[in-house]
């Protein structure tokens, strides 16, 4: 699908966006090898997380929709049964890599495909670990198609080469599925959806410094589940209201889990005029409301490498916002982005190149000179929803229209985004 943007005006309003990826993921998973029934409220509706869903009822997980919620019947690991079909991950990281760490433990054979894109992704990172605890998993480049023979594994304690909720939440699957105790060890603190959710099915996990471990076997409980709105979709409204004159925009009932407010924190160094309020909990989840103002003198800044996981889905947003200080910015230490659905540091640049930023690539990140105007043209996304995204805020202070040839990848994360644009856009 093509789709032409035409600059309107300011974004004004109050929104609410869908239910977070990450945790809708998770709960499915989580209710599926729970006993008892899982009830998941303002679950994502989105391609990625429909795969999950997908994905169990291949092994007989019984998953429906009622009373808009997802219900997840759930009879445990040992009811499960081998897929008859491939298992086809679309586009989905999150799906190929948290479900790795269940299948290795099960005792039968099933194969994962994705598409293109998602068959270019690295899974080493992810086989490596779980091949440590005994998996026998074949990848002949490291890459999907995947064959898992699951079996019994054993615990280990893993110290995590690269930061990576993924591959943290995978070994704690597979971990929560073997006898013994499981240890993952995270140089830098990465999004932790997976440790705040085993407590509502009655799981214990603990957390030491950096070290996260999970006692295998335990027996986990059906549970209800809502899901707060995402934060990373917000985040394009927050980037949008932050950089166009004249915008004010209240975002509702959203997850403000610190591992993923990076992104705020950055832009409230920058100047941005942003404050956040907690309203509630759902489990250990904060939730609440973000209000945003225009701010028309932004400053370049610094950005440590701890702080990188907490907004690394967010880097896109953050280039363009760079475009609009006064000054030059580096955002670096972001290598990770050129194995996302695009190479993320390539086409982050192509893209605010193509409306006439001041940007270049580098080795393990990007460079910024701000304050110069942007122009309209036609880009192409490359398949990736969030450079699409990006590039639909940018179009609010372009000169002349955008026009993006490949918006349909969009649907994959926030299918609903350009009727939420129009409903803001005054």
């Amino acid at each position: 699908m093509k789709t032409l943007i035409n600059k309107q005006g300011a974004l004004k309003g109050t929104i609410e966006v869908p239910g977070d990826k990450s945790i809708s993921h998770r709960s499915i998973m989580l209710g599926a090898i729970s006993k008892g029934e899982t009830n998941v409220y303002n679950f994502l509706q989105s391609e990625d997380s429909f795969r999950t869903i997908k994905a169990f009822q291949e092994m007989d997980v019984q998953i429906e929709k009622k009373d808009h919620a997802i219900r997840i019947l759930g009879k445990g690991v040992q009811h499960f049964t081998p897929p008859k079909n491939e298992l086809d991950m679309g586009n989905s990281g999150t799906t190929v890599r948290l479900l790795s760490g269940i299948l290795s433990t099960l005792p039968f054979e099933s194969k994962l495909v994705g598409d293109d894109s998602l068959s270019r992704r690295p899974m080493n990172r992810v086989i490596d670990p779980l091949a440590d605890m005994g998996a026998l998993i074949d990848s002949s480049n490291g890459t999907l198609p995947m064959n898992i023979k699951g079996k019994k594994l054993n615990p280990i304690t893993y110290k995590l080469p690269v930061d990576s909720a993924q591959v943290k939440s995978a070994i704690l699957f597979a971990g929560l599925l073997t006898e013994g105790n499981t240890t993952v060890i995270e140089p830098n603190i990465t999004r932790d959806h997976t440790e705040r959710m085993l407590p509502i099915f009655g799981a214990s996990i603990q957390r030491k410094g950096n070290n996260i471990t999970i006692e295998g076997l335990q027996d986990l409980k059906g549970s209800n589940v809502y899901v707060p709105g995402d934060i990373s979709s917000a985040s394009f409204w927050l980037a949008g209201a932050t950089i166009t004159p004249g915008s004010e925009v209240t975002i509702q009932n959203v997850g403000l889990n610190p591992t993923r407010t990076g992104f705020i924190d950055v832009l409230k160094r920058m100047g941005a005029n942003i404050e956040t309020e907690i309203t509630s909990y759902e489990g250990d989840e904060p939730i609440g409301h973000i209000h945003v103002r225009y701010t028309e003198s932004l400053v370049p800044i610094k950005i440590d490498e701890h702080e990188i996981a907490k907004f690394i889905d967010e880097v896109p947003l953050l280039a363009l916002v760079a475009t609009q200080v006064n000054g030059s910015m580096t955002i670096n230490h972001i290598e990770e982005l050129r194995h996302k659905e695009s190479d993320r540091i390539n086409t982050t640049v192509n893209t605010l190149k193509s409306f006439g930023a001041k940007i270049k690539e580098i080795n393990d990140g990007i460079v910024v000179e701000g304050g110069h105007p942007l122009n309209g043209a036609d880009i192409k996304a490359f398949g990736d929803h969030r450079i699409a995204m990006m590039a639909a805020i940018a179009s609010l202070i372009t000169r002349t229209p955008v026009t993006i040839k490949d918006s349909d990848c969009i649907k994959v994360s926030y299918p609903n985004f350009f009727d939420d644009l129009t409903s803001i856009l005054k």
